[in-house]
């Protein structure tokens, strides 16, 4: 596999965080692309109508995540959700159902240029098959083991993934 920084030179990718260490951490490790930020929903709605992203990468609290997620996906932007707060199966399920292409949490965030590279090599595609094996421990210790079971959304999704 090619590297990180390879895949993700020059992209253009589009950062929503209300806090602005996260929007500086994010803009570090990905360096290697062209950064817009953006620390609120209208100022994210504004870029999202005038501007083409590689990536977009939307916090869901504090920036109305979910309402710029539609916005994205409209346009047909691979789009990511980092998130701290929201780390739930309901915020899982939800990013799914609307559109998300991936769903880290910020405690995985420095390892943000790798989940990154899976969305690229996957052709802006979802790549939940790669974020559950690779983050299928951290959820499990999250959510409780028998998370999955527990809602049949992702009893019959995991199972569609799994034949991809």
């Amino acid at each position: 596999m090619q590297d990180c920084a390879t895949l993700l030179k020059d992209k253009m990718v589009l950062v929503v965080d209300d806090e602005v260490d996260i929007l500086e951490t994010v803009a570090d490790i990905l360096d290697m692309c062209l950064i817009h930020k953006a620390r609120d929903f209208e100022t994210a709605h504004q870029y999202l109508l005038n501007y083409t992203f590689d990536i977009v990468i939307l916090d869901i609290m504090g920036v109305n995540g979910f309402e710029l997620l539609k916005m994205s996906v409209k346009r047909g932007f691979p789009t990511v959700m980092l998130t701290a707060y929201a780390l739930t199966p309901e915020a899982l399920e939800k990013s799914i159902k609307l559109g998300a292409v991936s769903f880290l949490p910020k405690e995985k965030m420095f390892e943000l240029d790798e989940f990154l590279a899976d969305v690229v090599l996957g052709g802006g595609k979802p790549v939940w098959q790669k974020l559950f094996r690779r983050l299928g421990d951290l959820f499990n210790r999250r959510f409780g083991p028998d998370w999955k079971e527990r809602n049949r959304f992702f009893e019959e999704f995991v199972r569609t993934v799994k034949k991809e």
